[in-house]
């Protein structure tokens, strides 16, 4: 690049950096926006774009109608100068999705972990046909992040225990790494819901609030001044196991290598998927699933509050726990009974917790539209981390 007389490298670094930090995050602009927006001068504006488009990082996208004079070009990133994969790991399915720096989903598959016993190498497959699928060569990845359900230790990154996944153990993070030959990070499934939610939901653009999934197991997701709280070991959020009046306490949680721990006692035993779906065939609601339960009860209008009422107070023990420490502000319902209770559960949870405690946090059920918000939050995580990348590379 043509070194200008008078303008320091570093002035321009940061020139550059501030431009496509603007259209990164406010997409299509006029080089007179960018101007605006960032105290550019017209002439340091143009210079500035140039530069970008020499590195092949933004392109003319289109034109602005209006003024006397002719139509003002409207520049973008280029949508192909990252990818980013995100993953979510169940125990019966690995879905992946690849998106472009934009967070556009370009292709999305779902494979079956049961198909490699090694952990590495079935979430090697699960992002190789994605990538196949996107027409993206795996090297062109500049942000991966898999979700799953369990303790993720934020110091070593590694999955301290999942009961749903036995096989991921210590060393697995270090492994996927060496693996794909980039860094990997590894997430707790209802942290990146949050991440969702905060991005696309009923969070959008609230710095603290908690959420609280409910579906087969029970989490929760703590974001406080914008920041997901992890605790020290990642086990901020474990609500499970929190002890609750009338149930017996969980035990031998701490296991031996191999064994898995107990989820019996603690609130996980009131409103886990299993738990609600147990407790609505005592209220006369069957159905498939825990959500379908709780659709039931909610359409049946009269003869399902009942049902509905105690859903909520044992929701409510769990988010007056936490509010009573934390004072979020915003509880959301995510998972599956708390996407299918809808206001109705929500109202409900809002009125329990006010007359067992003395703060009254507003209760809503989750808006991401996403079907799969765990999905959404690991595409958005790696996103965060390639946008980082791009901008100071």
């Amino acid at each position: 690049m043509e070194r200008r007389p008078g303008v320091p490298r570093l002035l321009r670094e940061i020139n550059d950096r501030a431009a496509l930090e603007l259209l990164l995050a406010s997409g299509p602009m006029t080089r007179g926006q960018i101007g605006e927006l960032t105290g550019l001068s017209k002439v340091t504006a143009s210079q500035t774009l140039a530069r970008l488009e020499e590195r092949g990082l933004v392109e003319v996208v289109g034109a602005q109608a209006g003024g006397r004079g002719p139509n003002a070009a409207l520049y973008s990133v280029i949508p192909s100068s990252a990818y980013v994969a995100g993953l979510e790991v169940g125990p019966g399915l690995i879905s992946t999705a690849v998106a472009d720096i934009h967070g556009r989903t370009i292709s999305q598959v779902t494979v079956d972990p049961d198909s490699h016993p090694d952990p590495v190498a079935a979430v090697h497959d699960a992002i190789t046909k994605a990538c196949r699928s996107a027409k993206v060569g795996l090297g062109r990845l500049r942000g991966v992040v898999i979700g799953t359900p369990g303790v993720v230790d934020p110091r070593s990154g590694d999955v301290r225990f999942s009961f749903d996944l036995p096989g991921w153990h210590e060393g697995i993070h270090e492994a996927l790494a060496g693996d794909l030959k980039r860094e990997v990070t590894i997430e707790n499934d209802v942290n990146l819901a949050a991440i969702a939610e905060r991005a696309d939901g009923a969070a959008r653009g609230i710095d603290d609030f908690v959420l609280l999934w409910s579906s087969r197991g029970l989490g929760m997701a703590v974001m406080l001044g914008g920041r997901l709280h992890r605790g020290r070991s990642g086990s901020a959020g474990e609500i499970g196991y929190l002890p609750v009046p009338g149930v017996p306490l969980p035990e031998d949680i701490r296991t031996a290598p191999g064994r898995l721990p107990s989820l019996a006692g603690g609130l996980q035993s009131l409103v886990s998927a299993e738990a609600v779906a147990e407790l609505a065939q005592g209220y006369g609601f069957a159905a498939d699933s825990a959500g379908q339960c709780v659709q039931v009860a909610v359409a049946a209008g009269a003869e399902g509050e009942p049902l509905l009422d105690e859903i909520a107070r044992r929701l409510a023990l769990g988010v007056a726990a936490v509010c009573v420490i934390l004072d979020p502000g915003l509880v959301v319902l995510a998972g599956e009974v708390g996407h299918a209770g809808g206001e109705a559960l929500t109202s409900r949870v809002e009125e329990a917790v006010a007359r067992v405690c003395p703060v009254r946090p507003q209760v809503v059920t989750t808006a991401v539209t996403d079907p799969n918000p765990v999905l959404r939050g690991a595409v958005l995580a790696a996103l965060d981390q390639a946008r980082q990348e791009l901008l100071t590379s």
